[in-house]
C-alpha cells in the first residue's frame, strides 16, 4: 500500500498531467474522460484519479455527470484566476497572449492598488518595499534572476498588502505567477530593465511620501514597460 507522502506525490503529478493536457489542447473541449481510462493510463489508483478530478473540477476545467462521465470544458469557463492554472497556460499555451492578458488585467488593479497604499501603507511596509527595491538593484547587476524575482515579487506583494483592500490582496498569487513566467520561461533579459527597477523606486518613494497619483502613474508605467517588451520581444505568430 502507498503510504500519504507518495499518494500525495501521485495525486500533483496527475493533477498537473491532466491539467497541461487541457491547456495544451491535447484534451480538447468536450471530450469525454473516465476515471478507469485516467487511473489505466497514468499508472494510479481509482481514488487517486478521482481526487485530481475533483482539483480539475473547481478549476472549471472539466465537469463530472453520471452516466456522461468526465467531460472537458472549453476555457471560457476556467477559473482562469487560479494561480495554478495560470502556471500551465505559461507552461504549455500561448505564452505570450497570457502574458499580455495578464498584463490587461494588472492595469486594472495595481496602479488602483499603488494609490491606495500611499494613503495607507505603514512604515514598515514602506521599508520593506524600499529594502525590495535595493535587492532589485544589486541582482539586477549581477544578473541573479531568481534573486531578483524574490525581491521583484516581495515588492508587489507588499504593495498589495498595503493597499489595505482585500480583494487587491487576494490578487497577490496572480501577480506572482506573471513576474515568474517571465524568468522561467526565458522571458526576461540576463540584466534587468534599470528603468523598471527606477521605476518601482518611483512608486516606494511616491508611496511612502503620501503621493497618490504619482504611485499610480509610475506603477502603471512598470507594467507597461514590462508588457512593451514581452511583445516586442516574443510577438505572437500571426
Amino acid at each position: 500500500m502507498l503510504d500519504r507522502p507518495n499518494v500525495g506525490a501521485l495525486h500533483g503529478s496527475l493533477v498537473t498531467a491532466l491539467g497541461t493536457a487541457i491547456v495544451s489542447g491535447q484534451y480538447g473541449p468536450g471530450r469525454v474522460l473516465n476515471l478507469g481510462g485516467v487511473s489505466a493510463e497514468h499508472g494510479v489508483s481509482r481514488s487517486v484519479a478521482r481526487e485530481a478530478i475533483r482539483v480539475l473540477e473547481s478549476m472549471g476545467m472539466v465537469e463530472s455527470r453520471r452516466r456522461v462521465g468526465i467531460t472537458v470544458q472549453a476555457s471560457e469557463k476556467w477559473n482562469v484566476f487560479d494561480p495554478v492554472l495560470i502556471r500551465w497556460r505559461l507552461e504549455v499555451g500561448d505564452r505570450t497572449a497570457q502574458l499580455v492578458s495578464l498584463s490587461e488585467l494588472r492595469l486594472g488593479f495595481e496602479p488602483a492598488a499603488a494609490a491606495l497604499a500611499a494613503r495607507r501603507a505603514s512604515p514598515h511596509q514602506c521599508r520593506t518595499m524600499a529594502t525590495a527595491v535595493s535587492d532589485m538593484v544589486v541582482h539586477g547587476r549581477s544578473g541573479d534572476l531568481d534573486a531578483y524575482l524574490l525581491a521583484d515579487k516581495l515588492f508587489h506583494q507588499t504593495l498589495l498588502e498595503a493597499s489595505g483592500n482585500e480583494m487587491f490582496r487576494a490578487l497577490n498569487g496572480v501577480v506572482a505567477e506573471v513576474l515568474a513566467g517571465r524568468t522561467h520561461h526565458g522571458m526576461m533579459p540576463e540584466r534587468p530593465n534599470l528603468e523598471a527597477i527606477a521605476l518601482h523606486d518611483e512608486v516606494a518613494r511616491a508611496i511612502r511620501m503620501g503621493e497618490e497619483r504619482q504611485a499610480e502613474r509610475a506603477m502603471r508605467a512598470i507594467i507597461e514597460e514590462a508588457a512593451s517588451a514581452v511583445v516586442e520581444e516574443f510577438p505572437s505568430p500571426p
